[in-house]
């Protein structure tokens, strides 16, 4: 299986939450098992080491954890407000409609030494929960090496903000549209 016959299983889902909204279901992509593994190696391939992954809640966890395993290197799991025990370290972020927030466990990367932090999530849009994970990660002393999405809708400026604040940032997209 090549990586675009693995990208070609997200399925375009047309108004869905809203009237609107083309969704973009990576349901079965992770139903397949080659699939899923290839993606899992391809977010992998960094041009530096990490000694840790980053996964944003929710489908950033699935991609990320699969990555932690694949490397055996340390899961920070980025939640969303209100879902973690503990002492927590918490960043809002706007929304278009809003404001919602990200938390992480104050000691979670305390283990490791000189994090390096490899940061996953599943799809760019307009940048506001990878800038806030991204900050989150910095308040923890974590290095973010890349940032690696599986999809980029680029139409909505997403990598413009997130290089604007951090210009020197690799950001990888396996897909853009």
């Amino acid at each position: 299986m090549q990586l675009a016959d693995a990208l070609a299983l997200i399925r375009p889902v047309p108004d869905f939450p809203i009237p609107g909204i083309l969704f973009q279901d990576i349901s079965p992509l992770l139903a397949d098992a080659k699939a899923f593994a290839l993606i899992t190696e391809e977010f992998a391939m960094t041009k530096q080491p990490f000694n840790a992954v980053a996964g944003i809640e929710s489908r950033g966890f699935i991609l990320g954890s699969a990555v932690a395993v694949d490397c055996a290197v340390s899961f920070l799991p980025v939640r969303k407000a209100g879902k973690l025990p503990g002492s927590v370290i918490k960043r809002e972020y706007g929304l278009e409609y809003g404001s919602d927030a990200l938390e992480v466990q104050a000691d979670a990367l305390a283990s490791i030494n000189n994090p390096q932090v490899l940061l996953i999530d599943d799809v760019l849009a307009t940048g506001g929960t990878l800038i806030a994970a991204l900050e989150l990660i910095g308040d923890l002393t974590g290095q973010v090496i890349e940032v690696v999405v599986l999809l980029e809708i680029a139409e909505l400026g997403g990598r413009e903000r997130i290089l604007n604040a951090y210009p020197d940032l690799p950001l990888r997209a396996l897909v853009t549209i």
